[in-house]
């Protein structure tokens, strides 16, 4: 798909890999960006330096998800491309709280399901549309820092797989944005949680992570990867299981060990 003239929406677009999408959608001759973001006023700021829409929404609220897609409808008489990239992380494993693990869930997991919802009403309507999910690269070779985020990630690489299958004969596409790190204000609080550089040595900049996008969109492809060598770790899980998990222990207790 094109971008050229195309009505496109991005969640979690106050910063990161969202600022970085909304920002590289604008130069591209989109027909409109809307900037979206629980952080309305970082939403207004983005969006004032890119010539698009702001609107806030928590993407765990439906009534708010609703709203959010019926006004883009409204205003421009469709959705194009919906880029459903809000995210949160939470660390540990079961041990986190239960309140921890169901807001995860809510926003990494639910927030695509209601997307889905509210959006492809209208586009099977047109027999054409465009989502990308911003999934991780542990979506597909899990965090072994990370459970919450790890299940989360993996359930919406497969809600998007779901997707594909059930609706991509109908002109609906779908990718699902897997980077490594990213230089993001996630990376860096993990970085500090932590005191380990995990993954922080190969980290690309948003902007590298939007230009993939861009061309994963043109080629429409499911996954989108911007550090190619995950899809060789991913043949590699696949091909044996059982090695891969020992080569991730051994990578977690080599991460330990130098931790500050």
């Amino acid at each position: 798909m094109e971008l050229t003239d195309k009505v496109i929406v991005v969640t979690g677009a106050a910063r990161g890999i969202g600022r970085a999408l909304a920002s590289r959608f604008a130069t591209e001759g989109a027909k409109a960006v809307v900037v979206v973001d629980i952080d309305g006023d970082a939403a207004r700021a983005v969006a004032s330096s890119i010539g698009a829409t702001p609107m806030r929404c928590d993407v765990a609220n439906e009534e708010q998800v609703a709203s959010l897609i019926n006004e883009v409808q409204t205003r421009h008489g469709r959705i194009d491309i919906f880029c459903s990239n809000a995210g949160i992380a939470v660390g540990g494993g079961p041990e986190a709280s239960n309140t921890d693990w169901q807001r995860i869930w809510e926003v990494n997991v639910m927030s695509h399901v209601l997307v889905a919802r509210h959006l492809l009403p209208g586009m099977l309507e047109r027999k054409e549309g465009y989502i990308v999910g911003t999934v991780s690269a542990a979506g597909l070779l899990n965090h072994f820092f990370a459970a919450p985020y790890s299940a989360t990630k993996a359930a919406a690489l497969s809600f998007f797989e779901w997707l594909s299958i059930v609706h991509g004969d109908e002109g609906i596409r779908i990718s699902c944005l897997c980077p490594q790190g990213v230089k993001t204000d996630m990376l860096a609080m993990e970085r500090s949680r932590l005191g380990i550089d995990f993954l922080a040595a190969d980290a690309l900049e948003p902007e590298a992570v939007a230009a993939a996008v861009v061309d994963g969109i043109a080629a429409e492809r499911f996954l989108i990867l911007p550090h190619p060598e995950v899809g060789e770790y991913f043949r590699r899980k696949a091909d044996d299981y059982d090695r891969w998990l020992r080569g991730m222990r051994r990578l977690r207790a080599n991460l330990l060990s130098t931790a500050r």
